[in-house]
């Protein structure tokens, strides 16, 4: 099952369930957080909040996102309660690409991010009951962030560089009391400064406060074991770029269980009505391939078992004025 919010024809939201070929409106829902908040009051899962609708009026999805009416699968009235977040080097091909960017001088001496994916390697699926090594974590931003799927991602006048990362993302919402319940999942793609990022491995956070978009189809159900997907770089319609991309916990160092954990386990991340969108890392770049992206290129991110592609193009800011005024009162 999948599910997708869609501006209709007359202007209004609406959310729309698809299985197999057929997409419907769900009556009486506006959004997937508002279907949320009501499976989760009547102790019931989405699907079956979703069933007990009804289907409403035919859609057309692939029509709707050509003529830009497809908005995130899952947003917040309010974005500052909209939380970005991700871990790195939880995939299994994850390491070799982020040690080639923080190489020291000394090949003997292994780099932090080494010690990191090896710790993962090590203690990353912890039995159950148990916790396990906690993972890489950033932060990306809040609503404001977050790009619906063919909207541009903005590469601000100071990035060095405006690279994809195509991801699965987790997106949650926190209960009455606190507990984060898992709506679902969604192909992602998590933009980052490969070069800002490369300089100086303590930069890090700077090269992830960047725009980030998912969807555009929220996948209702259990994670696959193994995703496989494919990233592309599109310029003038021609791809210029292309690789697969694999996901799951088959091709992860650490297990869900363990990434939603290191996340959750912070108060801060479990305040009643919040949504969050986590991105669970991936091995693939184009960054890592020499590619250099321009203005107007186009990145799509696809697997089969997500639904329709995530398309988002490039758009490079202008040079502003610096430094920064800050006024005083």
């Amino acid at each position: 099952m999948f599910l997708s919010q869609i501006k209709l024809a007359n202007g209004t939201r609406a959310v729309v369930v698809r299985e197999g070929r057929a997409a419907h409106v769900i009556p009486g829902a506006s959004s997937t957080r508002e279907l949320a908040w009501a499976a989760i009051n009547a102790s019931r899962s989405l699907g079956d909040e979703v069933a007990a609708r009804g289907l409403g009026e035919s859609v057309d999805l692939a029509a709707a996102l050509a003529e830009g009416r497809v908005l995130l699968p899952v947003d917040h009235d309010d974005p500052a309660h909209m939380h970005l977040t991700g871990t790195g080097l939880t995939h299994l091909g994850s390491a070799s690409t982020r040690n080639s960017m923080h190489a020291k001088v000394d090949a003997e001496d292994l780099t932090d991010s080494m010690k990191m994916f090896r710790m993962g390697l090590e203690g990353g699926k912890p039995q159950e009951g148990e916790v396990g090594v906690q993972p890489e974590w950033f932060y990306k931003g809040n609503g404001h962030a977050a790009v619906p799927p063919g909207a541009p991602l903005v590469s601000p006048c100071f990035a060095l560089d405006a690279g994809e990362e195509p991801e699965i993302a987790g997106i949650y919402l926190i209960g009455h009391d606190g507990t984060p319940w898992r709506m679902g999942f969604a192909l992602a793609n998590e933009f980052s400064d490969h070069v800002t990022e490369r300089g100086n491995y303590l930069w890090l956070a700077h090269s992830k406060l960047r725009p980030a978009s998912f969807g555009p189809e929220l996948l209702v159900g259990d994670l696959p074991e193994h995703v496989e997907g494919t990233s592309r770089v599109l310029r003038n319609g021609q791809t210029v770029w292309e690789k697969p991309f694999v996901s799951g916990e088959a091709n992860m160092s650490h297990s869900l269980g363990n990434l939603e954990h290191h996340h959750f386990k912070y108060a801060l991340f479990r305040q009643p009505g919040d949504v969050h969108v986590h991105f669970f890392g991936t091995a693939t770049l184009s960054f890592a391939d020499g590619i250099k992206v321009v203005n107007g290129d186009v990145f799509e991110i696809s697997s089969p078992g997500f639904g329709l592609p995530l398309r988002n193009p490039l758009e490079q800011r202008a040079q502003e004025p610096v430094p920064l005024a800050v006024a005083s009162l």
